[in-house]
């Protein structure tokens, strides 16, 4: 768990701030129980080009069915295991994994034992 306290406790650079990713506040998502997004980069910061995400799921959790419209996603494991559904191929998400999610692809995200976190980044941004 020493990853992601990292990456919470750590900071935003751009070119004129420097912000505090530990300022920064969980988000229940909502549509999907036991489902967490921390807003690391948004739009505002990237004119609309990328935006990331921690993403936490507790243990048992899914992260049902969805599409991010015109949006290309990439999943970065930090912690934990997962079952994830891209489509129709089913991928067992382990630290250190990296998924491309292409543009309005459906995908699903179940959390195993110890829970998930991941960083979700999107193109273009998601908010």
């Amino acid at each position: 768990m020493e990853t992601i306290k990292n990456i919470e406790n750590g900071r935003l650079y751009t070119i004129n701030t420097t912000e505090r990713n530990d300022n920064k506040q969980w988000n229940a998502h909502p549509a999907f129980k036991g489902v967490y997004l921390k807003h690391l980069i948004t739009g505002a910061e990237t004119q609309g080009q990328f935006s990331a995400h921690i993403v936490k799921v507790e243990p048992g959790c899914v992260l049902d069915t969805h599409i991010h419209a015109g949006k290309t996603e990439i999943h970065e494991v930090i912690v934990g295991t997962a079952d994830c559904f891209i489509d129709t191929k089913r991928v067992v998400y382990k630290p250190g994994d990296i998924a491309i999610i292409p543009n309005d692809t459906k995908h699903k995200v179940i959390a195993g034992d110890e829970g998930l976190y991941l960083m979700a980044k999107f193109y273009p941004a998601l908010l």
